[in-house]
């Protein structure tokens, strides 16, 4: 498919986003923001140029953000489907221009009912290593994107839900380039596709794989007459994704052999996609906002919370390693927090107004004083900051949560915005299909203990109908005004919530341009080892850092994928795309 001139791939974003960002105010100022234009321009950021065209015909049409989400994750689920997928979930945060009003779009998917919290414990009572779990039908959960997707469209959709999937039907029909990335994919992590029945199911090997056992290369047309036809089937009704043959398809795939799961089309039937408020963290003169648990986005607001209740940046910004080490310090403690507490709302209590808590944010931040690393990495106690106070103790997590995601913003052009993270889990998912689409192992995001070392409970274990939690962190951030201001995410598993983080900081702190922000190393403190870029990380920052007592671990493979679109102070936008993945911004 030629892609239109409209079309910028991310080495070239800064015909779009070369600029600094004219929206900062000048230190100590209470001048207001500009207020945005009313009629906004259109910009969709997706993580593949399929996809990204997509979107913009829809936006083109007529259609709303949530159109253009439909038909992008309908393209994304054939043309990257290490991501994410039809037959996966995700998290949407909407904007309604008109309104003022943020919706969160909750498609995560749940554990069946015969689910139970030791089904990743082997005999002895010992988890089973990860890639048994991931490549089985255990680890599948009933599919949460379709419906999210349908229940967004009816209450911000524009163009009728046929329309919105001919991109997504073409490609599948008549064929689709394979990609650089989905080419290296296939190169590193094909050996993990079965491909004898002993294995497992074998429909992915031979789908990417020719008669020698070698991956199809880099733009090779490949066809899904499968996808195609699941495509026509929910085009005319998403609920017949969830009753009929689709969902018997998915069914009888989970319950095969080896490692069979549970799943069946009774709990694929009674699956709901749940409308949920945002939340959101005041910073400085912004609203920065995220999904609710089973989202972990409360980190990202935890984190925001904890640096503006710090001692600050210095005004050197990216260039002094002591700010890096003060971002560290905010990450540790958040994660912290967001490991102990967040799980699914329906199932857990959990203290997030008191994780959010300005209080509770000044009293951790006093941890991060001088710039010394933490002398201890451990939880707080929110619930003293909490509406309701809660005595139960509960276990330390060590949740997996792995890479094989995707993240994109769009605005269309009533000004409406929406920022979405959809996953199928891991790459390629469990690595079996189902109607041309590969089914989620999200069930792996639960953790695979139900208690910890000492016997206490662990908010994230297996139950049946729960939903796992979730690293996905869609953001959406609003000026004084209530005026939409920028919409960031990325894929990358637990480092989802960094990642986010790192270009909220980047723009907000060291005022660099959306596209800077991007691009400046990543860098992961979870616990006591900190994560940097090594390819992009100055040797001072890193070795400042083990100086002042940090554990950093220089990593080859902080693979992020970050989607941004920000508007400046006369109204237009600025779009980002990751260099590290495939990229692209398109503007009509």
């Amino acid at each position: 498919m030629k892609l239109p001139l409209m079309l910028f791939v991310a080495v070239s974003s800064t015909l779009v986003a070369c600029s600094k960002p004219e929206l900062l105010q000048p230190e100590g100022s209470n001048q207001p923001l500009p207020e945005a234009k009313k009629s906004a321009p259109v910009m969709v950021v997706t993580a593949n140029p399929y996809a990204t065209q997509a979107g913009l015909e829809v936006l083109k049409a007529g259609g709303s953000a949530v159109d253009a989400a439909v038909a992008i994750e309908a393209v994304l689920s054939l043309v990257e489907p290490q991501s994410s997928g039809l037959a996966g979930g995700g998290f949407m945060v909407h904007f309604n221009n008109e309104s003022k009003k943020l919706s969160v779009y909750d498609g995560r998917e749940t554990a069946p009912a015969g689910a139970t919290p030791d089904m990743f414990l082997d005999e002895k009572g010992e988890p089973i290593g990860f890639l048994l779990a991931k490549n089985s039908g255990l680890s599948t959960g009933a599919p949460g994107m379709v419906s999210m997707l349908s229940l967004a469209h009816q209450e911000q959709g524009r163009l009728p839900w046929k329309e919105l999937f001919g991109a997504a039907s073409q490609l599948a029909t008549h064929g689709f380039e394979i990609s650089p990335r989905l080419f290296g994919m296939l190169e590193r992590f094909g050996k993990y596709i079965p491909s004898t029945p002993e294995e497992g199911p074998t429909d992915a090997y031979h789908y990417f794989f020719d008669d020698q056992g070698q991956p199809f290369p880099v733009g090779h047309l490949l066809k899904n007459p499968d996808y195609a036809k699941t495509l026509e089937i929910v085009a005319q009704d998403p609920r017949a994704f969830y009753e009929g043959d689709i969902a018997k398809q998915i069914a009888d795939m989970v319950q095969r052999s080896p490692r069979a799961g549970t799943l069946t089309v009774a709990d694929i039937a009674a699956y709901q996609a749940i409308k949920r408020e945002a939340l959101c963290q005041p910073y400085h003169q912004t609203q920065i906002c995220g999904a609710p648990p089973p989202s972990s986005w409360v980190a990202v607001g935890m984190i925001m919370g904890l640096l503006e209740h710090s001692q600050g940046f210095s005004a050197a910004g990216m260039d002094d390693p002591n700010n890096w080490a003060l971002l560290a310090k905010a990450q540790q403690l958040a994660y912290a927090d967001r490991d102990q507490f967040i799980a699914d709302p329906s199932v857990i209590d959990m203290p997030i107004y008191g994780m959010l808590n300005k209080d509770y944010l000044k009293e951790r931040a006093m941890l991060l004083a001088g710039n010394k690393s933490l002398a201890s990495i451990s939880a707080g106690d929110p619930w003293l900051f909490n509406d309701q106070l809660q005595t139960r103790l509960t276990g330390q997590d060590g949740t997996h949560d792995v890479h094989g995601t995707t993240h994109f913003v769009i605005v269309d052009a009533k000004g409406d915005v929406v920022s979405m993270t959809a996953t199928v889990e891991s790459i390629f998912g469990t690595t079996r299909m189902a109607g041309g689409m590969f089914l989620n192992n999200q069930l792996t995001d639960f953790s695979f203990r139900p208690v910890d070392d000492e016997g206490l409970p662990i908010v994230n274990a297996v139950a049946p109908g729960k939903r796992p939690r979730s690293s996905m962190s869609p953001t959406i951030v609003l000026d004084q005004n209530g005026e939409f201001l920028m919409a960031t995410g990325s894929p990358g598993g637990n480092n989802i919530i960094a990642y986010t983080v790192k270009t909220l900081v980047g723009v907000f702190e060291w005022g660099l341009s959306a596209q800077d922000a991007v691009d400046l190393p990543n860098m992961v403190a979870r616990g006591e080892t900190v994560r940097l870029e090594k390819e992009l990380t100055p040797d001072i920052v890193i070795t400042t850092m083990q100086n002042l007592g940090f554990n950093v671990d220089a990593s080859q493979g902080e693979n992020s994928g970050l989607s941004v679109i920000l508007r400046k102070s006369d109204g237009s936008l600025e779009g980002a795309a990751d260099k590290r993945r495939e990229g692209v911004i398109g503007t009509l």
